[in-house]
C-alpha cells in the first residue's frame, strides 16, 4: 500500500479541485500518473481511497516480482526512460531508480552512434572538405546557417538525454538552424508528415528571414540529404532565394558530425527540457 501520508495529500488536493495531472506534477515523481488517476477515480466514486490490504500496513514495492518485471522490460539493451517504466509498471520513479541501481546494479549509458561509412562515402566527405577549403575563406565559414530536424516524443525517447541503455557496464550496454551568431527560431511541425511543399512553405522562409537579418546578403544555407530537402522544387527555391547554399550534390551522406546541431546543440537543447513535466504534446511544445 502507498504511504498514508501520500494518500492524504492526494485526497486533500482532489477535494480542493486539483485534477490528476496537477496532483501528479505536485508530487514530483512520488506516484506515477496512472496511480494518481486511479486514486482520484476512487475518491470520486466512493469518497475515499480504498486499497487492498490492511489499512496502515506497509508495502515493499521492490519485491522480487517487481525487480524481475523491470529486468525483463530492459532485457537485450532496450532503451527505456525511467518515466516510461514507471507508467508502464505502475511503480514510482523513485522505486524504479532504486531497483535499477541498487537491486540490478545497472547504470544509465548514452547510446553512442557512429556513422557507418562506406569507402565511397568517405571519398565524398574528402571531396566536400576539399570543396569547402577551395571555395570558402575562414570568415565565410562563420556565415553558414546549418539546419536540421529532430523528433520529440512526450516520453523523451527521441532525445539523447533520455535515450539510455540501462546496463551493468557500458560494454553491455522539430526544424532548427544554427550559425556562429546563434540559433534561428524553432519551427514546430506537429501535425502530419513534412514533404517538399511544406518544407518550402513553413521552414525555408524562416531560415531566409533570419539569415538576411543577421548576415545581410552574404551568407550560405546548409541542409542535409532528407527527401524534402533534395526535391528539385526545394533546390530551385534555394537557388532563387538564398545568397548561397550547399546543393544536394555537395553535402556528403551520413555526416551528422559535420553539423553542429547534430553533434552538439540538439543534445544541449534536450538537457534544458524538464522531461518530468512533459505529459502531453501541448506541454512538450510549450
Amino acid at each position: 500500500m502507498k504511504s498514508k501520508d501520500v494518500q492524504k495529500i492526494v485526497f486533500s488536493k482532489y477535494q480542493k479541485g486539483d485534477g490528476p495531472t496537477k496532483i501528479f506534477r505536485d508530487l514530483n515523481g512520488g506516484l506515477c500518473l496512472k496511480t494518481v488517476k486511479r486514486w482520484c477515480k476512487m475518491i470520486s466514486e466512493t469518497g475515499s481511497i480504498e486499497l487492498a490490504g490492511p489499512l496502515g500496513g506497509s508495502r515493499i514495492v521492490r519485491t522480487p516480482a517487481a525487480i524481475q518485471k523491470v529486468k525483463n522490460r530492459i532485457k537485450g539493451g532496450k532503451t527505456m526512460s525511467v518515466r516510461k517504466l514507471s507508467n508502464d509498471l505502475d511503480i514510482s520513479q523513485k522505486s524504479i531508480r532504486r531497483i535499477l541501481r541498487n537491486d540490478l546494479g545497472y547504470y544509465p549509458y548514452k547510446k553512442i552512434i557512429e556513422p557507418l561509412l562506406t569507402d565511397a562515402q568517405k571519398i565524398e566527405r574528402k571531396k566536400f572538405a576539399n570543396w569547402v577549403r577551395t571555395n570558402f575563406q575562414k570568415e565565410q565559414t562563420m556565415r553558414i546557417i546549418f539546419s536540421d530536424e529532430k523528433l520529440f516524443d512526450i516520453d523523451g525517447i527521441y532525445n539523447s538525454q533520455n535515450d539510455r541503455v540501462w546496463a551493468a557496464s557500458r560494454a553491455a550496454a522539430d526544424k532548427k538552424g544554427a550559425c556562429s551568431k546563434g540559433i534561428t527560431p524553432l519551427v514546430i511541425l506537429d501535425k502530419g508528415t513534412t514533404d517538399h511543399a511544406r518544407y518550402i512553405k513553413e521552414v525555408l522562409p524562416v531560415a531566409l528571414k533570419y539569415g538576411n537579418k543577421i548576415f545581410g546578403s552574404d551568407w550560405t544555407f546548409q541542409q542535409d540529404g532528407a527527401k524534402p530537402h533534395t526535391h528539385h522544387l526545394s533546390q530551385q527555391w534555394c537557388r532563387d532565394n538564398f545568397p548561397s547554399f550547399i546543393g544536394k550534390d555537395r553535402w556528403p551522406p551520413h555526416s551528422p558530425d559535420l553539423n553542429p546541431l547534430d553533434y552538439c546543440i540538439w543534445d544541449e537543447f534536450n538537457r534544458a527540457i524538464n522531461w518530468n513535466k512533459i505529459i502531453s504534446k501541448k506541454t512538450l511544445i510549450e
